[in-house]
């Protein structure tokens, strides 16, 4: 299973697919955090959810990279196709954990992140846990996104496209205070929302149940599509 991470990893980068997510984060962030600063609860909670379509993204080209017919080698060779997809889920957290390790760090070389500004703002340090916790967080329902949208699951790249544009849009539009059925997509704007008072307990707790019920429910339904096509 190691080998075939570090198959899948070496494909990843040495074709360039890494590069548009990469930028992308770069951009994204650049023009976030160059309009000024914010506190670090506030700003690490909008910038979380603004990775979350960029790790799904990256998530599925790095496991279209894969030709089909090695893909089912690959599955023989693992010994099985439930060891085949827990390297690809393994091989996917590496490209994320990047992305979420620029988007802690780029803030602070833009100098886009400020103390405490009023009595009752979240201290600096709260601020930077709560921020970690919140871009954490959203890593499994993005990586399963991803998983879901990809062409070994779907069948093919438009079907792909519309699975993670249709589910991200989702997202933000049922992310809204006022959205009746806001357990229909992972919680971006809930996430953030809860980030800007820093470590509060109750909306973190609420937050990661409900991140992690929707990863479950996702990874069910990536397994199944992917036993149906195999």
């Amino acid at each position: 299973m190691t080998a075939l991470i570090r198959l899948r990893l070496v494909a990843f980068l040495r074709t360039g697919r890494a590069l548009a997510p990469l930028l992308s984060v770069l951009v994204v962030l650049g023009v976030i955090y160059g309009g000024g600063q914010a506190q670090a609860a506030e700003a690490y909670g909008f910038s979380a959810a603004v990775l979350f379509p960029v790790v799904a993204w990256q998530t599925q080209i790095l496991f279209n990279v894969e030709p089909d017919t090695q893909r089912q080698l690959s599955t023989v060779a693992v010994g099985g196709l439930g060891r085949e997809i827990v390297a690809g889920l393994l091989t996917a957290l590496v490209p994320a954990f990047a992305l979420v390790a620029i988007a802690l760090a780029l803030p602070w070389a833009l100098g886009g992140i400020t103390g405490p500004q009023r009595p009752g703002d979240p201290s600096l340090a709260s601020g930077v846990v709560a921020g970690v916790w919140a871009h954490l967080l959203l890593v499994p329902p993005a990586l399963l996104l991803g998983a879901v949208a990809s062409r070994a699951a779907v069948g093919n790249a438009a079907r792909g496209l519309a699975v993670l544009a249709g589910c991200t849009v989702l997202a933000f539009a049922v992310g809204t205070k006022d959205s009746p059925v806001p357990w229909l997509a992972p919680p971006l704007l809930p996430t953030a929302r809860a980030t800007v008072d820093g470590l509060a307990a109750g909306p973190l707790a609420v937050q990661t149940a409900f991140a992690a019920a929707w990863a479950a429910v996702a990874l069910v339904g990536y397994v199944t599509l992917r036993r149906r096509n195999a």
